[in-house]
């Protein structure tokens, strides 16, 4: 198999830039995705590096899956070799070989949201604060964006001393740290900033990682924040091959803490890095595009980059202002069943967006009055219903005795007097 052959210039110059530090800007629709698994396979087949010395990292298990299966199709079964995982599920995997050296222990388990919760509650009763005052999930906001910045709990202590509110956070940081270690558990956020602090205070196994892994890419590199930064710049002082592709114009993740100058600074980190654009669209009409274009380019600090296709100019776009969102659900159940009767088009060919899952309802609602069948997309996740979550509390103390949280779940669960259960198992052990 030729690995060029369907690849355009831009994109056969990322894939054969092999080493040095390289940074692709890829525009929506650009085949990024191909570019990163035909220069893997490219490593691989031409260059005849070891599948295990390369590491791929991508944003969600999803993508990661698919990044796989790519690359099995360009170089038969090697991708158990490569490591292709998200950040979170390479730093447990390096957790789990090392976090002893830290303190912890290696069965440590990880907390989900409601846990979490469960947690800054725990923390509220024995500071004395009201959750109306402090509710837990703004406090669980303001601890997550301190780990994606690195800061821990003694630092945040300091830069908010004399602020009476802060401080009082503060505290609630401090003692929630405090009581996952007591657990032997983990916040999503914790995974990144340990493997950092892990590699920090030991040198040696740093220096392993930076030995093992000798190419390193990542992907939707404009989503990432402080601390999955830190992580990358960590283990790529070795080879220095680092290949970042991203769009600083799909940057939409601030509000989760990613951090747009990591892909804008990219260059001053690295200053010998090479800059590729890949500009030719190869999903969307020119019309789509020359809007986008017209929209993006009034964006202050980004990349300078225009978007362009072969594919057909495209219908209008066409833009409707609604009195309110029931004329607006009704119009778009219209026109549903407008094209319907006049294009013989299925209900399946229609997609519907929305900004947030509230505005769903109206929709529905009217969709349901007409008629027309639908399927909601994104629901509860599977570990997050109920049930599923009873049964891993049970793993989870099993696998983990030091476990209280998943222990008072449990207990809570059972008939009879709940308050009376949780008293008797803390002071009897039982």
């Amino acid at each position: 198999m030729d690995l060029l052959k369907d690849l355009n210039k831009e994109q056969k110059e990322a894939v054969l830039h092999v080493d040095g530090p390289l940074l692709v800007l890829a525009g929506a629709g650009s085949g990024k995705t191909k570019v990163l698994t035909h220069r893997i396979a490219y490593l691989i087949r031409e260059k005849n590096v070891h599948p295990a010395s390369i590491l791929a990292i991508t944003f969600t298990n999803k993508a990661a899956k698919e990044m796989r299966e790519r690359i099995d199709r360009l170089v038969e079964d090697v991708s158990d070799s490569i490591w292709v995982s998200t950040f979170h599920s390479m730093c447990v995997r390096i957790l789990r070989r090392d976090i002893e050296k830290i303190d912890y222990d290696k069965n440590f388990v990880i907390f989900d949201y409601t846990d979490q919760q469960n947690v800054v509650k725990d923390c509220l009763k024995e500071l004395n604060l009201n959750e109306k005052n402090y509710p837990p999930k703004s406090i669980l906001e303001m601890i997550g964006r301190a780990k994606d910045e690195l800061i821990t709990p003694d630092i945040y202590l300091k830069m908010y001393s004399g602020d009476f509110r802060m401080e009082k956070i503060a505290r609630v940081y401090e003692l929630y740290q405090k009581k996952l270690k007591q657990n032997n558990a983990l916040d999503f956020d914790d995974i990144i900033m340990l493997t950092i602090r892990l590699f920090l205070d030991n040198p040696e196994v740093l220096n392993y990682y930076q030995r093992k892994f000798r190419y390193i890419l990542v992907d939707e590199y404009q989503d990432t924040n402080t601390a999955q930064y830190s992580l990358v710049s960590l283990l790529a002082q070795g080879y220095r091959n680092l290949c970042v592709v991203g769009d600083d114009d799909q940057s939409i993740y601030g509000w989760r803490g990613a951090n747009i100058r990591n892909i804008l600074d990219f260059e001053k980190e690295f200053k010998d890095a090479k800059v590729i654009k890949l500009e030719q669209n190869y999903r969307s009409t020119q019309t789509i595009l020359d809007a986008a274009n017209h929209v993006i380019k009034n964006n202050l600090g980004r990349k300078s980059k225009r978007l362009w296709t072969n594919n057909k100019e495209g219908d209008a776009i066409k833009y409707l202002e609604c009195l309110n969102e029931h004329e607006e659900a009704y119009f778009v159940a219209s026109e549903i069943k407008r094209l319907c009767r006049e294009q013989n088009r299925s209900y399946k060919d229609f997609a519907i967006l929305y900004r947030i899952n509230a505005m769903s309802r109206v929709v529905e609602d009217m969709l349901m009055k007409e008629g027309i069948s639908y399927k909601i997309f994104g629901g509860l996740k599977f570990y997050d219903r109920k049930e599923i979550k009873d049964v891993i509390a049970y793993l989870r103390v099993i696998q983990n005795p030091a476990d209280n949280i998943s222990l008072k779940r449990i207990i809570n669960e059972q008939k009879g007097n709940r308050k009376y259960n949780v008293r008797y198992s803390r002071e009897t052990g039982k």
